[in-house]
C-alpha cells in the first residue's frame, strides 16, 4: 500500500488517483492514516464479502459447534421481543 500526505496528495491527485487502481493509497494528516482511496473494483470486491450469504453445506462440524457455544453479549437482551418462536 502506497503511503501519502494530504498535501502530497492534493499536489498529485491525478498520480495517485492512477495508483489506486492497481493498489490502495493511504492519505495521512498530521501523520495518522485519515482514509485509502482504492479502485471501484476493489472496492466492490470488499462489499460483496459484507454480503456473503453461507448455506449449511460451508460449515465444518467444529463451525457447526462454536456456533452453538456462543453466547450473546448483554446488551442483545434488547432486542428478545423481536425474536418469534
Amino acid at each position: 500500500m502506497i503511503t501519502v500526505t494530504s498535501v502530497e496528495f492534493q499536489r498529485n491527485f491525478g498520480r495517485y488517483q492512477d495508483a489506486a487502481l492497481t493498489e490502495p493509497v493511504a492519505v495521512t494528516r498530521n501523520g495518522r492514516e485519515r482514509l485509502v482511496v482504492l479502485s471501484v473494483d476493489e472496492y466492490q470486491r470488499l462489499k460483496k464479502r459484507d454480503r456473503q450469504v453461507l448455506s449449511l453445506e460451508d460449515f465444518n462440524e467444529a463451525d457447526a459447534q462454536a456456533i452453538r457455544a456462543a453466547t450473546p453479549p448483554p446488551e442483545a437482551a434488547a432486542f428478545d421481543h423481536e425474536v418469534v418462536g
